[in-house]
């Protein structure tokens, strides 16, 4: 046993170079890559959440810009119509205005024709009324000389 022990004594020797190169070793990972990989790491994880919520910001307020936007445009587009309406409007009332005034035009004119027709009438008629004893007169004597038997 003492052999045993003289054996695994000997290993136990000979690994503890081999052990303390596996604890240098393992130092230096974590001095020369873990800890550089982790801090790297870290920093790219915040950039990138930093930049997640950028964008995120980005996003609403781009969102909020577009809110804004359709907004005006709504608004733009109401006040256009009612632009429009009122537009409509003035054109009917002006075109109201012109047949209007094209109306009494033409009634004055019917008024005007009118009062030339009684006007014509009335002279017809007085000439009528003028010639009538005439008239009266020549049948008088074409009828009368027939009817007393004379000669015509």
């Amino acid at each position: 046993m003492e052999e045993i022990i003289q054996q695994v004594g000997a290993l136990l020797l000979g690994a503890v170079p081999t052990a303390l190169l596996f604890v240098v070793l393992v130092l230096a990972y974590e001095f020369l890559v873990q800890r550089p990989l982790t801090a790297t790491l870290k920093e790219r994880r915040a950039r990138t959440e930093g930049a997640v919520e950028e964008a995120q910001k980005a996003i609403a307020l781009a969102e909020a810009k577009a809110a804004e936007y359709a907004a005006r445009l709504r608004q733009a587009r109401a006040e256009v119509y009612k632009a429009r309406e009122q537009r409509i409007q003035q054109w009917n009332l002006e075109r109201e205005a012109v047949l209007n005034a094209a109306r009494h035009a033409a009634q004055a004119q019917v008024r005007q024709a009118k009062a030339e027709l009684d006007a014509d009438a009335a002279r017809a008629r007085q000439s009528i009324h003028g010639s009538v004893e005439e008239l009266a007169s020549r049948v008088m004597r074409a009828v009368l000389p027939v009817a007393a038997g004379g000669s015509r």
